[in-house]
């Protein structure tokens, strides 16, 4: 009886935490979306897609800056409708979304374009998939990847102009059965995207990963084929992340490093493409 007692309290007190932590990740989550009521010209909004993995769909801790909107930065909900971009941008795993790096990315850019343009902001990242996965089409976390990628890139031709992919993915394939194998996946799958968006030329911007692992060798590994693709492509680029640090979990990318990397993958496109 004592025993079964004991793991009664054990069992509440996980719960509790699970609860506490869950509340702290979403207290500054927005609690209205705005929606857009006029969208500007279609040749004045620029159209970018959030792919990859965890690192892109974001577990970061979202803070009242991220949240901060701006009346030239859209996003997509969940049920593909235009509003007004808010961190967390992605949905697709309401238990683990966080501060990704979109709009830290707009922020930095409409800086320095015309101010005329209008940025959407389109996430199709699932945390742990890999890159076979997108590849074949698989449903991961009940996402088909590849049709949910199509498809959003059809709601983003509807509405502007596809200036870009921000990637970020890899963590699920540093092992010693795919490292071998990743440049020419990514080679592949690039290909598909840009099949799909009609235009070979399409730029695509990929993040390292960092440099905390706990299988760091890999990793590393991971990050050497993305250099090898990146000097194979000159519409692809590369963005460090060597000096970012993790979020505790040595998996995840803290909040600051977010921002960071959506600055960076701004400052980056800016230089090579504008």
């Amino acid at each position: 009886m004592t025993k079964f007692f004991l793991l009664t309290i054990a069992l509440f007190g996980l719960i509790s935490c699970k609860q506490k932590d869950n509340e702290i990740r979403t207290q500054n989550f927005p609690k209205i979306e705005v929606s857009v009521d006029k969208m500007p010209n279609k040749e004045k909004i620029w159209v970018f897609i959030l792919a990859g993995q965890s690192n892109m769909a974001g577990r970061g801790l979202v803070e009242p800056q991220d949240t901060i909107p701006s009346n030239r930065i859209f996003t997509l909900n969940k049920s593909n409708n235009i509003i007004i971009a808010k961190e967390p941008l992605h949905f697709y795993e309401p238990s683990l979304t966080g501060l990704d790096c979109g709009l830290s990315f707009a922020k930095e850019l409409i800086k320095h374009i015309p101010k005329d343009i209008s940025i959407i902001l389109i996430p199709t990242a699932v945390g742990g998939s890999s890159i076979s996965q997108w590849l074949g089409d698989s449903t991961f976390r009940n996402v088909k990847l590849y049709a949910n990628f199509r498809e959003k890139i059809e709601i983003g031709l509807k509405y502007g102009q596809i200036k870009g992919i921000l990637w970020h993915q890899g963590e699920n394939d540093a092992n010693e059965q795919d490292i071998p194998y990743y440049k020419k996946r990514l080679s592949n799958l690039f290909l598909k995207f840009r099949e799909t968006v009609d235009n070979k030329n399409l730029p695509i911007l990929i993040g390292q990963l960092g440099t905390y692992s706990k299988d760091n060798d890999n990793w590393q590994k991971i990050n050497r084929q993305i250099e090898l693709y990146v000097s194979s492509d000159s519409n692809s680029a590369l963005i460090m992340t060597f000096d970012f640090k993790d979020k505790g979990d040595k998996l995840h990318f803290n909040s600051e490093g977010q921002r960071i990397m959506g600055q960076r993958f701004a400052i980056e496109y800016l230089k090579k493409y504008q």
